[in-house]
């Protein structure tokens, strides 16, 4: 039976480090700041920012959240953002996904500032992930989650090991992959059109699942002592609950997956509670850099 990673745990040690920062930042007259900007009123997205902005606070951050209407205008909103930009009390902007179809997101993710893009979707973040530039790039708060909880289980050393990416999103999926590049493993990105992607996934020493298939990767396609990650978070019915009731899953039907995996994450508990915290992390780091302090390792 597979070691189940504790993402919770991992977050809380994350979260402690940058707490602790914090605080030593302080004698030197600086306090990280995070601002969140949330437009409209999308349930799930509301859920999001509030625990965000409540993570901040208990890390000693200035934390500052702007929620607009659904109508703001994209100027309006760049506005916002240049304000922002220019303020010295800010060192983290995030502008929470998904934004009203009359805005266009991607324009408004390349007016974030690169140093404090801590989301890590800007070009310049972007550039520098791919060119290996891993130390000097904010990377995103997802796959700098799962690579954390890969290395608590194997180590920092991941050269040699072949690693397969199921999913190839900008978000999850690419940036993931050139993590394990930059950690001299051998990476496949896999994707809908991957051709026998079963026997791909057998020849994994790591598997990070982020495709959004409720329970695809099944447990047979799982090489003995794999280290399996899995990003997905799926809501499906469970009728076994009562009427009209869901349950959360992920992308890798666990029960069977655990069977063979040398260490696996759950879902809810694993790569989930690890986004939050490396958000918290990116931003320390980038009003370390405005201090001249070196930012601590997690």
């Amino acid at each position: 039976m597979a070691e189940i990673i504790d993402g919770k745990q991992v977050a809380e040690s994350v979260v402690a480090t940058v707490a602790d920062a914090t605080r030593g930042l302080a004698g030197k007259g600086v306090q990280p700041g995070l601002a969140v900007v949330i437009v409209g009123e999308d349930p799930a997205s509301q859920v999001y920012v509030a625990s965000k902005s409540k993570k901040a606070k208990e890390c000693g951050f200035h934390s500052v959240q702007h929620t607009l209407p659904a109508d703001t205008s994209q100027p309006d909103l760049v506005a916002l953002i240049e304000t922002l930009n220019a303020d010295p009390a800010i060192h983290g902007i995030l502008v929470q996904l998904p934004l009203p179809d009359h805005i266009d997101a991607g324009a408004i993710i390349q007016t974030i500032d690169p140093e404090k893009d801590v989301d890590g979707f800007t070009f310049v973040n972007v550039g520098r992930l791919g060119t290996g530039e891993v130390d000097t790039a904010f990377v995103p708060c997802t796959p700098a989650g799962s690579m954390l909880l890969i290395e608590r289980v194997r180590g920092s050393d991941l050269s040699g090991l072949n690693a397969v990416v199921v999913g190839r999103s900008n978000i999850v999926g690419k940036p993931m992959a050139n993590l394990l590049l930059a950690a001299n493993c051998t990476v496949t990105v896999a994707h809908s059109r991957t051709k026998d992607l079963p026997a791909l996934c057998r020849t994994a020493d790591i598997v990070v699942a982020a495709v959004g298939r409720p329970e695809m990767v099944k447990g047979d396609w799982i090489k003995e002592g794999a280290t399996v990650i899995d990003v997905g978070i799926n809501r499906i019915p469970a009728p076994e609950k009562g009427e009209g009731k869901t349950r959360l899953v992920g992308d890798v039907a666990f029960a069977e997956a655990a069977e063979k995996a040398g260490a696996i994450t759950p879902v809810p508990g694993g790569v989930g509670p690890m986004t939050i915290a490396l958000l918290m992390a990116n931003t320390l780091v980038s009003a370390c850099r405005v201090a001249g302090v070196t930012p601590p390792r997690f």
